[in-house]
């Protein structure tokens, strides 16, 4: 049932997702400087500090810190085996018929269309920066869903980008 005298706590859950972002040393400046990477063929004199501020407004998106939230919440969940059988060994072991991850991530990416998912599938691919840390980290930290978020980010805002100076 939804309770019409809610109201959706925003600066709580942007202070969630970015505690928990920098608890894993995941800063809104690494995500921005995928991003520029990527769109480097196609904005090469856009500077990084524009990037970060994409990043930032992306990030203070409702759908986005939902999906954060959720990710971040099941990867916490799995480090301290809180999950039941057989859930917590495939999310602890990032199988790769899972597919939930990519489909929170998936979630982020389409808020700015088909160049966003476009943009994810090519930054699941190639994984570099704080991305390819995240998914080769070998710790009791359980980080399935969070590479693949981060990841959906960095393709949102080069989305955004994409969309604001087209």
């Amino acid at each position: 049932m939804n309770n019409a005298s809610f109201k959706y706590p925003d600066q709580a859950a942007y202070k969630l997702v970015t505690d928990q972002l920098a608890a894993k040393n995941i800063t809104y400046k690494e995500i921005a400087a995928i991003t520029q990477d990527m769109q480097r063929d196609y904005l090469p004199d856009v500077p990084l500090s524009e990037f970060e501020t994409e990043t930032e407004d992306v990030l203070h998106k409702r759908e986005v810190m939902n999906n954060v939230m959720v990710a971040l919440e099941l990867d916490r969940l799995a480090t301290e085996n809180q999950l039941k059988e057989p859930l917590e060994s495939i999310i602890r072991n990032d199988a790769g018929v899972f597919g939930v991850d990519e489909g929170l991530a998936l979630n982020i990416a389409n808020i700015y269309g088909t160049i966003g998912v476009t943009n994810y599938g090519y930054v699941d691919k190639v994984k570099e920066g704080v991305i390819k840390r995240l998914d080769e980290e070998k710790t009791d930290q359980v980080n399935t869903f969070i590479d693949d978020i981060i990841g959906a980010i960095a393709a949102a805002v080069a989305a955004k980008m994409a969309h604001k100076y087209a």
